[in-house]
This record gives structure tokens, C-alpha cells and sequence, in this order.
């Protein structure tokens, strides 16, 4: 970037005066974010650097400063030419900033947009140059976990990393829940997205991301609404057209969804150097993975110094310390807190607190895959024995969670572009009523077709059963509407229109059940509930109770089946 320079009175050459933030003189804004903006700025002895100063918004919230404040820890830690080093910091004013090193040249988006997909050697150079900042940036135990194009600049055509904000340390504890979800869809790992352990294969991942955009011009992982995006990216469904044929079967491992199968640092850098003399890549994949142990999380001091000396900086860089949990997974093999309080903070919540380019705070949260089968067997044996109430709450649970969807979804979007705002709350209050009418009207769209496979889940059931032990078909008896229950519940889950019903009833679960004891609550009444179901079905011979209603008729040809 450069400045227009005017004629002082001495005949030379001199930049504009301009706002100041403590010892440095503000130039231009380089960039912008949902947390802060970028500014080239003159420290006292007219060197450029870059600052990052916390929005006006932000710049009073504790997490925005305990974000700031991790990034400078964790910049202090590392040693190398291809990472904007951190030069002065200061934490506790009312305009929290960071200084780094200014890099003069252009994000490698920008370069890709304006110029096109980067190809030959100025790629091979791109690829070697982020080897080996991630090389440095592992060997200070820190990994960067938001390495995507914007991230990197090149200078002279050399990558330099930038923005440490949600970067994780070895030996410290996970980011808070609201800083994990920090980042950008289509460059978040598998992991960081499921909330799993973070390694260096993330990085990894984040490194073919990277490279993929800008040897094809395009994202490995497509564009379009965030769930879709992140869809593609937990399943490993990346697009590498336009990618050199050499070079793709690197990126395809270094981007499975599976941190154990990709190729570490050692592996990378030999495929690279094969696809630089023209030998096959594959050749350096067949050695097992050395780099996706995940780091213990130990409880320790929050904030510790590190073991490398820090870069000097003006005024304290440790913040206070802040409450965060440590964890581990729990009985359902998902991943929560230990020390999680009761009132753990729940999507509105984050999505109240949010700020413009935060991305959706769902994302990163435990998937509670365990409470949910616990509620599926629940459901199963409620169709097995009262058919009527167990649809009547399906509908109604479905209303709600998509409901619950819509409106957290809507919040987040506008927040997202636009930033907090007076008038979210009053905006959030009229929508209520339209979000509750899209909500019924998915509802009944959307049950159609899980409705129609399990009635014919049912009746093949029933088929089947009289094939193997004779008889009549009862299709209106407990076990065949048990086995439409099930595939009903699963068509509508995965079918069309399930995202909604996926995120709205994750939602719900994780409201009613916040942290691990709700949970085991929960999943302990869940399977009472079951069991107690399939019970009264024995007690009744199989037969449900249609309960408010008579018993159906139902009739196969040639046959009249009553219940």
C-alpha cells in the first residue's frame, strides 16, 4: 500500500498528519473484519507497521479482548520471516491494539481474483513458502487453524501469514465457544467445524484448502449458503477442477475429513518436490501419518507466559484470567466441558453477541448424537405403542425446531452483514409470527415424503414378516409401525429439506440438556421412556393403542386387516 505525500515547508517530502492511536500515527485502512480493522500506520520512528484496532462496539467486551490478547501470547511465540511478527500491543486502553510487522503486499485472494489461478513455479514457490511457515508455526507449538487465502500475503511473490485470532497453543485450553466458530466457511477443517480435537493436520487441511484456491481460481469447496458449504466440507466433498492432475491427489489427501489420513508435514513437503521435478505425488502418501495426535489438554494457568522470549511489547499482554472449560469427551462420546456451567450460553444468545463477519455460533457445537438416539428410541417405541400422540408430537417437535432454525439462521445473517444493531431486537420480535408460518408450512412440505417411505417401510415389513413366519400381513400392528417410524424419522433427517430440522432439533436438545449432567438427565429419561413403551406393547401383544382415535382398517388386496 502507499500514501500520497505533500511538500513540507522545507521542500521534502512528508505524509499527511493523521488520527492517532497511542505513539503511532494512522495512514489508511488496509482491511476489515467483524472484530476490528487493519490500518497502516508510523510508529514514532516513521516505520511502517500494521495495526489492528478493535472496533468501537467490540472494544469493551471481554472476549474480544481475551481474543486479542491470545493472538498477541500466541504471536510472541514465533520466530520467522514468513509471519508478521508482533511488535507492540496494548491491551488495556480504551482502543485495545496490536501492532505487527507490515508486509507490503497484496492478500492472496486478491491476487487470484485480479490475475487468475497461479500455475508452475510462482505456485510451487506458494506451496514451499506455507510448508514452511507452518513448519515454524508447529515448532513454537501453536497451530493456526484459519489458514485460508485472505490469511496469506505475498510479498515479492513469498507468502507471509497473517491474523492469529482464534490460533490455538499446545499447551493451553480450547478457544471459547464463540471464538471457535470465528473463520470462514469452505476453509474451517473438519474438526474445528464438528468441534473435535485440533492438530497440525489441520493446518494441513487449511494448506491444500489454500493451495487448491489458488491453483484452480476457485474454492475446493464451492460457494453458497454456509450449512451447504459446511456440509461439503465435514463429508470431504472438495472440487479440484482446474487443479493440476500432478499435483491433485496431494490436495485430495491433505483434505480428508479424516485428520488421521492426511499426509503430515514431512510427506507434504517430499510430494511437493516430486511434483517439481515431474515424478508422481502419490509416492510420498504411502508413509503413515506421524502428526495428528491431539494435544493433551492439561488444565493449567490461563495465560501462561510462554517458553519463548515474547517480542517486546508497550504495556501487559497477559489479560486476566478467564474461566474457560477444559475438555473431554463424555459418556456419549461427544465433546463437552467438564466444568460446563448449568447455564451454558446458548445460541441466541451468541448470536445476540455476535458481530458483522461472525460466522454462524452453532457451528463447532456438540452434536449430541448420543441424546438423539436415546430421543429416537423414545419416538420409535411411542409410534410401536400410540401411533396418534407420537405423530402429533413429530409434527409439533418438527414445527419447533424449524422454527427455532429459521429464526436463530435470521439473526445470524443480519448480524453477519450488518453488525449489532438498536433495532435486532424489535426486527427479531415482528419476524416471530413469519418464521412460525415458513416453520409450518416446511413442516408439511417436508413431511410428505418421509411419510410416504415409511408406509411403504411399513407394509414391506409387515410383507416380509408373513413371508417368514406366515399368517395375514398386520401392517397396523407395533413392530411394522415401528420400522416406519424409524426410516420415516431418518428420510426426514437426511431427505430434503433436513438441514433445518437437523440444526433447529441440535438447538433444542442442547437446551434442554446444558452440559454433561442435562445430558445424561436427558438421555436417562429418553430411555425410561423407551423401555416403559416397549413394556405396555408387550403387555398389549403387539397391538397399539390408537388412542384418541378407533383403530384404522387397513386393507391389502384380497385381504381386510382390522387392528
Amino acid at each position: 500500500m502507499t500514501t500520497e505525500a505533500i511538500e513540507g515547508s522545507d521542500g521534502r517530502s512528508v505524509v499527511p498528519e493523521g488520527p492517532r492511536i497511542g505513539p503511532y500515527r494512522l495512514i489508511q485502512q488496509l482491511g476489515e473484519g467483524g472484530m476490528g480493522v487493519v490500518h497502516l500506520a508510523l510508529d514514532p520512528s516513521g516505520r511502517a507497521v500494521a495495526l489492528k484496532l478493535l472496533r468501537p462496539h467490540v472494544a469493551h467486551d471481554r472476549d474480544a479482548r481475551t481474543r486479542l490478547a491470545r493472538e498477541v501470547q500466541v504471536l510472541s511465540r514465533i520466530r520467522d520471516d514468513r509471519v508478521a511478527a508482533v511488535i507492540d500491543a496494548d491491551l488495556d486502553g480504551e482502543r485495545p491494539y496490536l501492532v505487527t510487522r507490515y508486509v507490503p503486499g497484496p492478500a492472496l485472494d486478491d491476487v487470484v481474483k485480479e490475475s487468475g489461478p497461479i500455475r508452475g513455479e510462482k505456485l510451487l514457490r506458494l506451496g514451499r513458502g506455507l510448508a514452511e511457515a507452518l513448519d515454524a508455526i508447529h515448532g513454537a507449538d501453536v497451530i493456526h487453524r484459519d489458514l485460508k487465502p485472505g490469511n496469506v500475503l505475498l510479498l515479492d511473490g513469498d507468502p507471509v501469514l497473517i491474523d492469529f485470532g482464534i490460533a490455538h497453543v499446545a499447551d493451553d485450553v480450547r478457544i471459547t465457544m464463540t471464538g471457535l466458530v470465528m473463520g470462514t466457511p469452505g476453509y474451517l477443517s473438519p474438526e474445528v467445524v464438528e468441534g473435535a480435537p485440533v492438530t497440525e493436520a489441520t493446518d494441513w487441511w487449511g494448506w491444500a484448502a489454500t493451495l487448491a484456491y489458488a491453483a484452480s481460481g476457485a474454492p475446493p469447496f464451492g460457494r453458497g449458503p454456509m450449512d451447504v458449504v459446511l456440509s461439503r466440507v465435514s463429508r470431504g466433498e472438495a472440487d479440484l477442477t482446474g487443479v493440476d492432475p500432478r499435483l491433485a491427489p496431494l490436495l485430495y489427501a491433505a483434505l480428508s475429513p479424516v485428520p488421521r489420513e492426511r499426509p503430515d508435514a514431512d510427506e507434504v513437503v517430499d510430494a511437493l518436490e516430486r511434483y517439481a521435478t515431474g515424478q508422481p505425488v502419490t509416492e510420498a502418501l504411502t508413509a503413515p501419518s506421524r502428526h495428528t495426535q491431539a494435544f493433551e489438554h492439561r488444565p493449567t494457568a490461563r495465560w501462561e507466559r510462554p517458553a519463548v522470549a515474547p517480542a517486546p511489547v508497550a504495556g501487559p499482554v497477559e489479560p486476566a484470567p478467564v474461566a474457560e472449560p477444559v475438555w473431554s469427551p463424555d459418556p456419549e462420546g461427544e465433546l463437552v466441558p467438564w466444568d460446563e456451567p448449568e447455564g451454558e450460553v446458548s445460541e441466541w444468545q451468541a448470536a445476540w453477541e455476535g458481530g458483522a463477519g461472525q460466522p454462524d455460533p452453532r457451528i463447532g457445537r456438540p452434536t449430541r448424537t448420543g441424546t438423539l438416539l436415546a430421543l429416537l428410541a423414545a419416538v420409535v417405541a411411542g409410534v410401536a405403542g400410540f401411533p396418534v400422540v407420537a405423530a402429533i408430537f413429530l409434527v409439533l417437535w418438527s414445527w419447533a425446531a424449524r422454527t427455532a432454525d429459521r429464526s436463530v439462521t435470521s439473526l445470524v445473517l443480519r448480524r453477519h452483514t450488518r453488525g449489532p444493531r438498536r433495532s435486532d431486537v424489535p426486527v427479531a420480535v415482528v419476524a416471530s409470527p413469519w418464521h412460525l408460518v415458513v416453520g409450518a408450512l416446511a413442516t408439511v412440505v417436508s413431511a410428505i415424503l418421509p411419510l410416504v417411505v415409511g408406509i411403504c417401510a411399513v407394509f414391506s415389513t409387515a410383507l416380509g414378516t408373513v413371508a417368514v413366519y406366515g399368517g395375514q400381513p398386520q401392517p397396523n400392528s407395533s413392530g411394522p409401525l415401528a420400522v416406519g417410524a424409524a426410516v420415516a424419522v431418518l428420510m426426514a433427517w437426511w431427505g430434503p429439506g433436513g438441514s433445518g430440522l437437523r440444526r433447529g432439533t441440535r438447538s433444542i436438545v442442547r437446551g434442554l440438556s446444558p452440559g454433561p449432567r442435562g445430558t445424561k438427565v436427558v438421555v436417562a429419561l429418553a430411555l425410561v421412556v423407551a423401555v416403559g413403551l416397549v413394556v405396555v406393547v408387550v403387555q398389549n401383544g403387539g397391538i397399539p393403542q390408537w388412542w384418541p382415535n378407533d383403530p384404522p382398517t387397513a386393507v391389502l388386496p384380497g385381504v381386510g386387516l382390522t387392528g
